[in-house]
């Protein structure tokens, strides 16, 4: 009877401890940079550009930020390096005392007032930049400079471009949810993620056939898989509920690392955007 019972127990606490733990949720949010920057790969002309500072945007922005807040995130990670943290994290209590006007990124528009009615404390800076192989350096680093011409050249013109998918811009004729709703589609996140495998991916030099792999290795999916390590860093409980809000080209690699990744949940951004 007695070895029945430690059977039975034993089968018990084997069943308990192999229940799958709970997955924190995460929201993605893939945003067009609201200060226009334009430090990325496309660029928007001064005359294609709005200020989100304008009555009729803040408005919109105000409408965005309470559709966002419906997740209810408990934490918000955002496009900043680790090491602007205490900037932002100064940035933010500023603003929590009303002694702070926020400026026009979308981490402060979007990110810092949504953080504000959740009642949290900081702001995550989870942001990374990608590491290339040595084999590059002497092309990237420009030590050799006609190959550094050349390639910076050929980057910056960017061959491929009728393959290229860069949906049209609606912020100024639809409205900035407008433009959010489309670049966190599904089809035109996996349509951009179609953009890194052509043009510069195909890039050769003389002694280095793999060179246009090797450096997207680098700049992008290695730059992804080190800002998704970030995020796990942040040490969420299964209770958490993230938000990460950052670049929408972002989200063709961090929604396929959230989807993969036993330890995560993702949810739809449009869900609440529509």
């Amino acid at each position: 009877m007695k070895f029945y019972f430690t059977v039975i127990l034993t089968l018990f606490i084997s069943a308990v401890f192999a229940q799958p733990q709970k997955a924190t949720e995460v929201l993605t949010l893939g945003s067009f940079h609201f200060a226009f920057h334009n430090l990325d790969l496309i660029k928007t002309k001064k005359d294609d550009q709005i200020d989100v500072l304008d009555p009729k945007y803040q408005k919109e922005i105000e409408d965005i930020v309470a559709r966002i807040a419906k997740f209810k995130p408990t934490i918000i990670a955002i496009e900043r390096n680790p090491t602007e943290q205490s900037k932002y994290d100064s940035l933010y209590n500023k603003y929590l005392q009303d002694k702070y006007n926020l400026s026009r990124g979308e981490e402060e528009q979007l990110g810092f007032r949504i953080a504000k009615m959740m009642n949290l404390k900081t702001l995550h800076c989870v942001n990374a930049w990608g590491r290339d192989y040595e084999i590059l350096d002497s092309v990237l680093e420009g030590k050799d400079s006609l190959e550094n011409k050349k390639f910076m050249n050929y980057f910056n013109k960017y061959a491929d471009t009728v393959k290229q998918y860069f949906p049209k811009p609606v912020f100024k004729t639809k409205g900035i949810r407008a433009e959010l709703i489309q670049k966190n589609d599904p089809k035109n996140i996996n349509r951009d993620l179609g953009t890194y495998l052509i043009g510069t991916f195909k890039y050769e030099t003389s002694d280095n056939e793999f060179f246009g792999p090797d450096f997207v290795t680098g700049w992008w999916f290695n730059r992804n898989l080190r800002i998704f390590r970030n995020i796990q860093k942040i040490n969420a409980k299964p209770t958490d509920r993230i938000l990460v809000i950052f670049g929408a080209g972002h989200m063709t690699l961090l929604n396929s690392f959230f989807e993969a990744s036993p330890e995560y949940k993702l949810f739809n951004v449009n869900d609440y955007l529509k």
